[in-house]
């Protein structure tokens, strides 16, 4: 079962429905291109609880369908949408807003239904401006807006890192950048302990991911006046940011527990 909001529902019936219509479909192409496509019997009593129009039926569907069947028959629908001259469906907004409001709603869904994990974003240091960050963080994610929680993210990394460093007597100042200071951490991690070979890569490989979080944090993010990361993308990369933090605090480990 999918769970949607107003706006999602209203960029579906943009795309799709219009006074009980979807597309151009009537009864029986429609039966027929469900069944085709999908191998879904649309006519079927389970689809009808909202009513017996296409457009209601196509509501239903989406309501008590798993995700992934939802997305791949909004995917689909958009592409036969495709194939229809302009004058078929036309709806007030300009089509690219359409589209876009669409692929976002199948952008979010794809992406899982469960909110960001947030486990590695706890507090290190008695901060009350560090308590007010992860709970923005911790907000955003479970509001499944994960673009929002970018720039913060940003933020609590680089104090993260900063106090990393601090605890070893490395100085950092307000101009370095994060992947700087990741640098600093994993040398100092180096010359501290022996560590395994792929942890030595993925360590080293963690510093050219932070450098490209600079640049998304930059020109990507709500820290400035930007084009926001599309919602599966910025996904993608909150889990990837916090799936590094947390290897840090797994190697971290008896220090960041006292630490925290």
């Amino acid at each position: 079962m999918v769970q949607t909001k107003l706006s999602e529902r209203r960029a579906i019936d943009n795309a799709f429905i219009s006074s009980g219509y979807v597309l151009n479909f009537s009864d029986r192409t429609y039966a027929e291109w469900f069944e085709e496509e999908l191998g879904v019997e649309i006519d079927a009593e389970r689809y009808r609880f909202k009513g017996d129009s296409k457009g209601n039926r196509l509501r239903a569907f989406v309501e008590i369908e798993p995700a992934h069947v939802v997305t791949r028959a909004l995917r689909a629908l958009w592409e036969y949408r495709r194939t229809l001259p302009t004058t078929v469906f036309q709806h007030p907004d300009e089509p690219g807003t359409v589209r876009e409001q669409l692929f976002a709603v199948i952008d979010r869904l794809e992406s899982g239904s469960a909110a960001p994990t947030t486990d590695a974003i706890v507090p290190f240091s008695r901060d009350e401006t560090l308590a007010e960050l992860i709970e923005a963080i911790q907000r955003d994610a479970q509001a499944g807006k994960p673009a929002a929680a970018l720039d913060r993210l940003h933020t609590f990394s680089m104090k993260k890192f900063a106090h990393l460093l601090g605890q070893r007597g490395i100085d950092t100042n307000t101009a370095e950048p994060l992947h700087s200071r990741v640098g600093k951490y994993v040398k100092a991690l180096e010359a501290e302990r022996e560590l395994r070979p792929i942890t030595k890569q993925i360590f080293k490989n963690s510093v050219g991911i932070f450098q490209s979080y600079n640049d998304v944090r930059n020109n990507a993010s709500f820290a400035h006046d930007n084009p926001i990361v599309e919602p599966n993308e910025a996904r993608f990369i909150f889990d990837t940011i916090v799936a590094m933090l947390r290897f840090v605090r797994s190697v971290e480990a008896d220090r960041f527990e006292k630490a925290a």
